[in-house]
């Protein structure tokens, strides 16, 4: 059983924050129960291993900094709650940070791979509006400049 965040105030950071992210994930809606496949969601989600996400899970281990962004968007929660609430920053430090941290733009077949969007014909019609919206887009810059 996976540990809960309230039950210990003096655990380690690795134990609060694999609780914190295994709440997360469970209302994301990966199932995380043994072998029904939401851990390999999760760590095919995060770009790490499934082993890796399982040690994180059980509060063995904390992933390394690079990969808390994407962990954080994995499970729909921003960066900086999902640090605070795994006790890997204080709230008054948060406060500092920038709601998100994202600072490049994501192409629509990434976006259509972060949604799960993996239906050809669903996948196919996404792109396609998404580049339809983009060529309007850029038409009504066009009207409005001239």
């Amino acid at each position: 059983m996976p540990p809960t965040i309230d039950e210990d105030p003096g655990r380690s950071t690795a134990r609060r924050f694999g609780a914190a992210v295994h709440e997360a994930a469970e209302r994301a809606g990966y199932d995380l129960r043994p072998g029904a496949g939401g851990r390999a969601a999760l760590a095919k989600d995060v770009g790490m291993s499934a082993s890796a996400v399982g040690r994180m899970l059980r509060g063995d281990t904390l992933p390394r900094p690079s990969q808390f962004e994407q962990i954080a968007y994995a499970v729909h929660v921003e960066l900086r709650d999902l640090l605070v609430r795994g006790g890997v920053i204080s709230r008054d430090s948060a406060n500092s940070l920038p709601l998100r941290v994202r600072s490049q733009a994501i192409s629509p077949e990434e976006a259509a791979d972060a949604w799960g969007i993996t239906d050809p014909v669903i996948r196919k019609f996404l792109l396609a509006t998404i580049s339809q919206a983009i060529t309007m887009q850029h038409g009504q810059r066009e009207e409005n400049a001239g």
